[in-house]
């Protein structure tokens, strides 16, 4: 896995404008004040060649994720956001996040800690301890966490967006991870949902241009053929080609 995020981030650099990380990136990530966990180096050292190569990366905190400062922001320099990202994506008014919690049953026991793992006391407290030590205590969750397979096939997730699209009229496409359910479809006339699933399963990306969004399988190539694609003409309406 860990040599097809790094060819496929290569690969962005000559055909990508900008990249969005929807969170889970690192099974592990913390900052201590002088110590980073060494896994991710060479994944930091390929988004630093994408900011140097003027492509924007916006990184949306996940679950496993969750704890980033100044190493992604001001050392690599990629937008990270806690809460999701809203903008456009061409002719799509787009919303992104990870989707952690949003499951009314499968995510029950996570919301009930979620709070504690974002919580800056509690944040405090776990940098007090020794970085290998802490290292492998969360390296143990991370791992039941990364290996779970959805019950539900995604199901619970996909219902959280069909009720978000249903508050967000103007949303065109909402997009959510987590689930390690790959998704494309279309929920309403002009909003369709779309989960890229967990490259642990099997690696898949999202391609937005102004007026296509295209799920697609890395096999090497960012030029693949689309799994699923919708595209969005003029007249503001889908259509699966």
């Amino acid at each position: 896995m860990h040599s097809n995020v790094l060819s496929f981030l290569r690969h962005l650099r000559t055909s990508a404008a900008s990249v969005i990380i929807n969170g889970d990136l690192f099974e592990f990530w913390f900052e201590w004040k002088t110590v980073i966990p060494r896994t991710g180096f060479r994944v930091l050292s390929a988004l630093a060649d994408l900011r140097e190569a003027g492509i924007p990366v916006v990184m949306i905190a996940g679950n496993h994720d969750c704890w980033g400062g100044d190493v992604l922001t001001k050392d690599v320099g990629v937008d990270y956001r806690m809460d999701g990202w809203e903008g456009g994506i061409g002719n799509w008014a787009t919303r992104v996040e990870h989707g952690d919690g949003l499951r009314p049953v499968e995510d029950r026991g996570y919301r009930a800690v979620k709070w504690l793992m974002r919580n800056p006391l509690a944040i405090r407290a776990f940098r007090l301890l020794p970085p290998d030590l802490a290292t492998a205590v969360a390296g143990g969750s991370s791992n039941a966490s990364r290996t779970y397979a959805s019950r539900d096939r995604g199901q619970g997730l996909r219902d959280a967006a069909v009720r978000e699209l249903s508050r967000r009229r103007d949303t065109n496409l909402l997009v959510y991870g987590h689930s390690h359910v790959a998704s494309l479809e279309q929920i309403a006339p002009t909003q369709i949902y779309a989960n890229p699933g967990s490259w642990l399963d099997a690696p898949h990306f999202l391609r937005i241009t102004a007026e296509r969004v295209a799920l697609r399988a890395w096999t090497g190539s960012a030029e693949s053929a689309d799994l699923h694609a919708f595209d969005r003409p003029a007249k503001e309406s889908l259509t699966k080609p």
